[in-house]
């Protein structure tokens, strides 16, 4: 029986194009597997690293966002005590890279999305009310989710320090904790201790 010489050729043809997309599917799972696996933290040691990263995001992020807290802020209190905290936080990220540093790594790689999504909402909110106390009770309580995440942040990341001996890097971020403490104690002194009780009433009346 002769073979007919168009239907070997579609079948071969066939055969090459199977070939290939299973090619083309085991590439493409392997290159997955990799980029799965280079997304894995395996041990404290790297989550510990992650931490910092992530800290060094966010506080990169804050540094660009604090002008204009003090811009919109009203209260002259208020606008210092963001003043003098964006000269903290400016040091604040040098701990954070003299941290990598020491550690023999990068600092930058982690985008810190709470500190996005906390500037995201602080700005929106800065954006339905108009100058004065009103908007000065917004930056109040913008700053204080800020702060208190911060104190969160740094307060794990010296604890997975202190747990993996890295006692220099946990003392230095013992600093920078107790600075966030003090600028959340700060701003909260500011809102009680009259804007809150007797300015924002004032303007509700009017």
């Amino acid at each position: 029986m002769s073979r007919n010489p168009l239907s070997y050729r579609g079948n071969a043809a066939a055969a090459c194009d199977l070939r290939q997309i299973t090619h083309a599917v085991e590439t493409l799972r392997r290159h997955h597997s990799n980029q799965t696996d280079k997304a894995m933290i395996h041990n404290l040691e790297e989550l510990y690293y992650d931490q910092l990263r992530d800290l060094h995001s966010a506080e990169t992020q804050l540094i660009a966002a604090l002008p204009e807290m003090i811009s919109h802020s009203t209260d002259e209190d208020l606008r210092k005590a963001f003043t003098h905290h964006l000269e903290e936080t400016k040091g604040q990220l040098a701990r954070i890279i003299r941290i990598c540093a020491d550690h023999g790594i990068e600092p930058q790689g982690e985008e810190c999305d709470a500190m996005k999504g906390l500037i995201k909402e602080a700005r929106k909110h800065l954006a339905e009310t108009e100058a004065g106390v009103v908007r000065d009770a917004v930056l109040i309580a913008s700053a204080n989710r800020v702060e208190h995440y911060e104190i969160a942040a740094y307060g794990v990341a010296k604890a997975f320090a202190k747990a993996l001996g890295h006692d220099e890097a946990a003392d230095l971020l013992a600093e920078t904790l107790d600075e966030e403490s003090a600028a959340d104690t700060t701003i909260t002194k500011i809102a009680t201790g009259g804007l809150f009780s007797s300015g924002i009433n004032e303007a509700a009346i009017r």
